[in-house]
Formats: C-alpha cells, sequence, structure tokens
C-alpha cells in the first residue's frame, strides 16, 4: 500500500513541476505581450503625429486630462495597501 502511494506523491510532484513550468512561460509571454502592445502604441502615435499634427495634439490632451484626473482622484498608495 506505501508503494502505492509513493507512485501517487510522485505524480503529483510532476503535475507540480508541470504547473511550475506552465507559470514561467505564462509570466514571460504576458511581459513579451506587454512590450509589443507598448510599441504599436509608441509607433501608433508618432505616425499620428506625422499624418495629422492637430489630431495628435487632441489625442495626447485627452490623455494627459485622463492622467490629470485619474491622479486626483484616486487614492494615495498607502491607503490602498491598508485596505
Amino acid at each position: 500500500m506505501e508503494c502505492m502511494l509513493q507512485y501517487l506523491d510522485d505524480i503529483d510532484d510532476l503535475i507540480g513541476t508541470f504547473g511550475l513550468l506552465y507559470e514561467g512561460l505564462r509570466r514571460l509571454a504576458l511581459t513579451f505581450a506587454a512590450l509589443v502592445i507598448s510599441l504599436i502604441c509608441i509607433v501608433s502615435g508618432v505616425v499620428l503625429a506625422l499624418a495629422h499634427p492637430p489630431i495628435a495634439l487632441a489625442t495626447c490632451i485627452l490623455l494627459l486630462v485622463t492622467l490629470l484626473y485619474r491622479s486626483i482622484t484616486a487614492p494615495p498608495r498607502q491607503q490602498l495597501q491598508s485596505i
């Protein structure tokens, strides 16, 4: 009986190892996706600025106003960590 329990424990360890490998690959894929999306946003902003400067300026101002609004209305960091 103990032999069978040892085999089941080994199978459980093997499945746990696959889970750890999967987590590393998932983090790598998410980091890569975030970098690619960031580069696409930067390139599209430059292309928009070269093609239609007034629209690019308006977009920049809207994003700046949104960022300022968010920084003013969001609770401070210490308050978030204590919750």
